[in-house]
């Protein structure tokens, strides 16, 4: 007869074993949720008016990760981590830039078609040294009607050694009683190049909304690797609306459409970085109809590249502006002619 070895159990070997985590640590709280929420946002609290934060459906989580792979002629930026959990997804990578054939372009999508209360979004985005992409999203981002918490989305970038990013989502569409911060931290080598961009709406415009929503803030944090992370750049926006109208001059001034672009780059004098987004946007303007554009340049701080602003009523202009000043940059940091980006 043949024995049977008994079956331990944790409590036999007086052992305490911690429950799983459910989802694993993607879909803990400390992973998702921003480490601080901006007074304006926060004061909405969390309370449920359908599902809770961390209910299916409510978390989001994309990791990207870029390296460089083959050799000689072949070799080229490709995707090597790729991490989804809906509703955040992306379309394969395309390589339709026929003069950078080694250049992925990515599209971030959001199953849901918009963001929510109580949503939670993080994006993880890494490159590695030398890789070159850009990473742009399928359509506007919608922020819809809140009337109970608020969403926020975090955004993470991680640019190596060498490395040449693009992020350039589309512009943000906050809706009536829309309640969101978003969070974007760049943590860029200093032999790398970044070019990141955000555009907001005052809301859905040919709808007659303009400055309808709730609250709306924004965080933009660019830093350098390593102990202390000394910081770039940082741009904080808190658009709470008061009648129908945000602050004063230095806060939209009544537009609707405001605009910006962060250049970090060691390849180009900072100088000749903000001349040439100068005359891109100069150029774009001198044939607008749109009165009350005004756009501003200048050159960030220990010459790490520049940055532009404009702010509008014509969405049109708007994303000329917009396109303009980035296929500038791209020509003049690559040496090559920025494709037309489809969508």
């Amino acid at each position: 007869m043949s024995a049977v070895a008994p079956v331990l159990t944790a409590s036999d070997a007086g052992v305490t074993v911690a429950p799983a985590l459910y989802g694993g640590p993607r879909l803990q709280p400390a992973h998702f949720e921003p480490a601080h929420v901006p007074s304006e946002v926060a004061r909405y609290g969390t309370e449920a008016h359908t599902l809770p934060v961390g209910s299916p459906g409510k978390v989001g989580v994309l990791e990207l990760e870029f390296a460089l792979r083959g050799a000689g002629d072949a070799r080229r930026t490709e995707l090597v981590h790729h991490f989804q959990k809906s509703p955040l997804q992306i379309m394969q990578p395309l390589y339709y830039n026929a003069a950078r054939p080694d250049m992925p372009y990515t599209y971030l999508m959001t199953a849901g078609g918009g963001i929510l209360h109580n949503d939670r979004h993080r994006t993880d985005l890494v490159f590695g040294p030398g890789t070159s992409a850009h990473v742009t999203t399928q359509a506007h981002t919608k922020v819809y009607r809140m009337e109970a918490g608020y969403a926020t989305s975090l955004v993470n970038l991680e640019v190596g050694d060498g490395a040449y990013v693009e992020y350039l989502p589309d512009p943000l569409i906050p809706y009536v009683d829309a309640r969101f911060y978003q969070r974007t931290a760049a943590t860029v080598h200093p032999d790398a190049t970044l070019i990141v961009g955000e555009t907001i709406y005052a809301g859905r415009l040919s709808r007659g909304e303009r400055h309808a929503y709730a609250v709306l803030a924004s965080d933009l944090e660019v830093t350098r690797p390593g102990p202390g992370a000394l910081p770039v750049a940082f741009d904080r926006v808190r658009l709470v609306p008061r009648d129908g109208r945000v602050g004063g001059p230095a806060v939209l001034g009544g537009r609707d459409v405001v605009s910006s672009l962060y250049v970090v780059t060691p390849r180009v004098p900072a100088r000749e970085v903000a001349d040439a987004l100068h005359d891109a946007v100069g150029a774009v303007l001198a044939d607008s109809p749109d009165q009350a554009a005004r756009a501003g340049v200048s050159v960030l701080p220990h010459d790490a590249g520049a940055w532009l602003r404009f702010v509008g009523d014509d969405t049109v202009t708007s994303a000329a502006v917009s396109t303009a000043a980035a296929a500038a940059m791209h020509e003049l940091i690559t040496g090559s002619p920025a494709p037309a980006i489809r969508k």
